[in-house]
């Protein structure tokens, strides 16, 4: 069976950067093991699969280990394959997913996507988490399934070289590292040795963790963020009550068929 598949690199507006996402539209659902074969095969953070469901889509993520919760990055590209490639004609694209509802609109070239804002508990700073991470943070905090580490400064996380496999002992899903940036409000590198990523490029559900932190910490809603991998992303967060609208841009990257068995 032939089923057209999409990669878009999302929060970028360049082609190899930001973060790359597979996009597989469905006419009905296939069965979780062969969902996660294809994300394993495709080998990238993310591979998004939806089916059209009531006024909107039905929405999950596969990494190549595992099924996630909450993926901003996979959803960003699922609404630009909608628009650009599936020429959706609606104002707005309403998913549905694990963790609510989320809804992604477009204006111009650049996308906005309305997601629930995590929730923060302060933690003591672990031996552990130090050791793992290789930096002692200044302070260290537990989210909806990932832990945040506030840094002092864009060098320390820009320099940050962790151990991997003591990262996945001491988290569930990942690690957030952050700091205030020189030329952005917020910088960060996100690690989810446990999803089996060692480190993410761009990372929307982790900008639902930061923003509201920042928000708080430096007086103002409408924040710029840049995530400091090897592919580097930009991300414009405006936070609200209990929400965090992220506004990126994306690029499609290629189209193509995959075959599978009947």
């Amino acid at each position: 069976m032939k089923h057209t598949l999409y990669q878009v690199d999302a929060f970028t507006s360049r082609l190899f950067g930001g973060n790359p996402a597979a996009v597989l539209p469905l006419d009905k659902w296939m069965s979780d093991e062969r969902m996660q074969q294809i994300a394993m095969e495709n080998n990238l953070s993310e591979t998004a699969f939806f089916v059209e469901e009531g006024d909107g889509y039905r929405l999950r993520w596969f990494t190549p280990a595992v099924e996630v919760d909450f993926c901003g990055h996979a959803t960003l590209a699922s609404a630009h394959v909608l628009f650009e490639q599936l020429d959706a004609k609606r104002e707005a694209i309403l998913f549905y997913t694990r963790v609510g509802e989320l809804v992604v609109s477009k204006k111009a070239d650049r996308y906005r996507m309305d997601a629930p804002a995590d929730e923060l508990e302060e933690l003591e700073v672990s031996h552990e988490v130090v050791e793992a991470l290789g930096e002692a943070p200044r302070a260290l905090f537990r989210g909806r399934e990932d832990l945040m580490a506030v840094l002092e400064s864009e060098e320390q996380v820009r320099n940050l070289q962790p151990d991997f496999r003591a990262l996945a002992a001491s988290t569930r899903r990942g690690l957030i590292a952050t700091a205030p940036g020189r030329e952005v409000d917020f910088v960060s590198r996100c690690f989810y040795p446990n999803a089996g990523i060692d480190e993410d490029p761009v990372t929307g559900s982790a900008h639902t963790t930061m923003a509201p932190y920042w928000a708080d910490q430096l007086d103002k809603t409408d924040l710029n963020a840049r995530q400091l991998s090897r592919r580097g992303g930009e991300i414009r967060c405006l936070v609200s009550p209990q929400r965090v609208v992220l506004e990126g841009q994306a690029v499609t990257y290629l189209a193509g068929n995959i075959f599978l068995p009947d």
